[in-house]
């Protein structure tokens, strides 16, 4: 199998958001990666947006439960656009991607003085499996919820990743569906917040979501694309929470 770094590096080099007319965003990313201390962290890397340029964001939930996204696009192109009502504030900062080895790379906020993350990928034989059953797929199948929420759950027992939802409702209100095309397990990762070191990996001790998006209980990295039901501000909340 390709790794990582290869498929991250080719979306990168031909961005093109997948075919619809709802806002479509395709990419790599972390779906999400909690630690002990219960502090929560997620990636988002969409070179190719349909709604404006491509975008990086990188999510942080501290303990008490509060979120923080930061992004290096105003958050009404980025990721607050869908998750804003749940955050407590969104931040316009730069962000780096760098890939360190094929199957690692490291993330820097404003650089690093607001975050700084490294991590290393794996893939475990169910991982290997999920990825064989998933490259089979017809692409109709990625857009029909009943098989998306089949795959869920048994990602779900095959990882024991706790609940996940691929298919359902931001907490704008807007429609989502998440396509995990390729994917690997994150068995080792260190991340300092302001400077100060986050801990060691480990489950919460209750599952954190942001709408219908639940954040697994174990860390994975995916290579996918995702959809939004377009913005209507009459039925939608659209608050980003930006500060500078």
């Amino acid at each position: 199998m390709t790794n990582p770094r290869q498929l991250a590096q080719r979306a990168e080099a031909n961005p093109s958001p997948p075919k619809g007319s709802d806002e479509r965003f395709s990419g790599y990313g972390v779906m999400g990666l909690t630690f002990r201390s219960g502090h929560v962290l997620g990636l988002r890397r969409f070179p190719a947006s349909s709604i404006g340029p491509g975008y990086s964001s990188v999510w942080h939930r501290v303990p008490s439960g509060e979120w923080t996204f930061y992004q290096d696009v105003p958050p009404e192109q980025a990721c607050a656009r869908y998750f804003g009502p749940s955050l407590r504030r969104a931040l316009v900062r730069t962000i780096e991607v760098r890939w360190t080895e094929a199957d690692a790379f490291s993330v820097d906020v404003d650089g690093g003085r607001a975050v700084r993350w490294d991590v290393q990928l794996a893939a475990p034989f169910a991982i290997r499996a999920m990825n064989l059953m998933a490259s089979a797929m017809p692409d109709a199948l990625w857009r029909n919820e009943t098989v998306l929420h089949a795959m869920g759950a048994m990602a779900s027992r095959m990882l024991g990743a706790g609940r996940m939802v691929l298919a359902g409702r931001a907490p704008s209100g807007q429609h989502f569906i998440a396509n995990p095309l390729v994917a690997w397990t994150i068995p080792s990762s260190r991340a300092c917040i302001d400077g100060v070191d986050v801990g060691d990996l480990g489950p919460l001790l209750e599952q954190a979501h942001l709408g219908d998006f639940w954040i697994p209980q174990r860390g994975l990295f995916v290579i996918g694309r995702a959809f939004f039901e377009p913005l209507d501000t009459t039925r939608h909340r659209c608050e980003t929470h930006a500060e500078a």
